[in-house]
Order: C-alpha cells, then structure tokens, then sequence
C-alpha cells in the first residue's frame, strides 16, 4: 500500500504520538510506503483564506467557485499544493486525532477545509452531469481508517452510552467528507480511557493498531449507500421503501450498523 498517515496532536510524546510511530514501524516492517503529514509539527495553517487561491484582492471570494478555478490554473498555495500530492500518491488514508469536545481538533478540521477543495476532492460529474459524491467520485478507488483516542470508556461510545455511538460522532467525517470524496471507509479504531493508560494496556492498543493496520486490503467497509445507487430520489431523500424503519444516521447504510 502506499499510505499517507494524517495526525493531529501538539505533543509528539503523547499517546497519539506513540502509536503514530508504531504503526508506521509497522506498516514499512510490512513493506509499505507511508507518508506522513503531522500537523502541529508542520504548523500546518487551518485557515481559509483568499491566500489560498491567488484570489484577486478587492474581488468577492465565492470560496468554491475561487477552489476550482485555483485547481485549474494551478494557482493553490503551495502547502496545498504539497498535501495534494500526498493524497494523489496515497491509495490509503489514515486519519489520527484525540476526540476533542466531540469533533476533531480544529487545525485537522481546518486540512480538510482547505486541502479538500472543489476540483479536486469533490464537483465531478459523469456524462448525464450528475454530480459524482457518497461513494463516486474524484477521490473512488482510495480507502481510509479513522484512528481515534477518547479519554471516555469503551463502553460510553457505545449505542447506549452516554457519550453516543462512535459512528455516529464520526458521521460528518466518515460519510460527509470522507465518502462524499468517493473514499472507501473502513470501521474506526477507538483508543479509549486514553487518559489512564499504563505501559501494559499501551501494548494492548499498539497490538489492536498493527493488528487493523495488517487487515486493511481485506477490511470490509462501512456499508454506506451510494448517492447514485438508486436508493435516493431526485431530491436525495430515501425513496419511502428503503430502510423505511430506518432515520437519522442509521438510514445511510445498505444494512443496519
């Protein structure tokens, strides 16, 4: 595989950093390519701005319209231009963070705002002019793997837990961004109780990391709809017979999750 490895932490002695190391250690004792973008460490700027697209001052900034027209001319800043190159490099995504009130830490959220963008990672479009998304699409053939730390219990992130499901908390990433760029999702690692962990239940989540990291070619993935599948109307609503029983989060799969 060639794996470009995405993580989001301030300290690189962190538990985050930890298993950054060892499942890059182990996917090249495997004999696979990684590349890595560390974004604290490369001071990775999350902010949208006009910068980003050579957009001309004084002009009205229509950010996906200025996107796709940067792509074309070849006008992106060059640290998106660089995160580019990764991602078309990659056939597999790994993407790291501590779970932050709910939600990614703010400079991973950022990347995906600005490296994501129209022309590159969404806005295609087949011969009929629909729009390529959720399972098709710029990004289609490429796979990915949530890895994430929460300080909460494994069974708090459960579908009765308090803290909610994890699917569910990593809907907008796993579905809204991840598949809508027509990237397979593969089931998320959850490091949990990652505030109490002692050298022994660090060999644990280490073990269950390279054991995921080894199944990735045979990891079946979320079972998400696709957009164009015929499951949804014109409107893409759930046509009234599929997954009628079915709302919320929970209706976007071909079966129940």
């Amino acid at each position: 595989m060639k794996v470009l490895w995405l993580t989001a932490h301030p300290e690189p002695r962190s538990l985050n950093g930890s298993l950054h190391r060892a499942g890059v250690r182990s996917l090249e004792e495997q004999g696979h390519q990684v590349r890595t973008s560390d974004l604290y460490a490369m001071n990775f700027d999350p902010v949208v701005t006009a910068d980003d697209f050579s957009h001309a001052c004084g002009e009205r900034l229509i950010v996906g319209r200025a996107g796709k027209e940067a792509v074309h001319r070849g006008s992106l800043a060059p640290d998106i231009t660089a995160e580019h190159e990764k991602l078309s490099w990659a056939d597999t995504l790994i993407v790291q963070f501590p779970l932050w009130w709910y939600g990614m830490p703010a400079i991973l959220k950022g990347w995906f705002d600005r490296v994501f963008v129209a022309g590159f990672a969404f806005g295609v479009h087949d011969a009929q002019g629909r729009q390529l998304r959720y399972g098709e699409g710029a990004l289609a053939g490429k796979r990915a793997m949530v890895v994430v730390s929460a300080g909460a219990r494994e069974m708090s992130l459960g579908p009765r837990g308090i803290n909610g499901e994890l699917n569910n908390l990593l809907f907008p990433l796993q579905h809204g961004t991840l598949w809508y760029a027509g990237i397979e999702v593969l089931p998320p690692l959850l490091v949990h109780g990652a505030d109490r962990v002692d050298a022994a239940t660090f060999t644990l989540h280490a073990d269950a990391l390279r054991r995921r990291l080894r199944e990735i070619p045979q990891t079946e993935p979320l079972p998400f709809r696709r957009q164009n599948g015929g499951d949804y109307d014109e409107n893409l609503v759930l046509r009234p017979e599929v997954g009628a029983h079915l709302s919320g989060f929970a209706a976007h799969y071909r079966t129940e999750f």
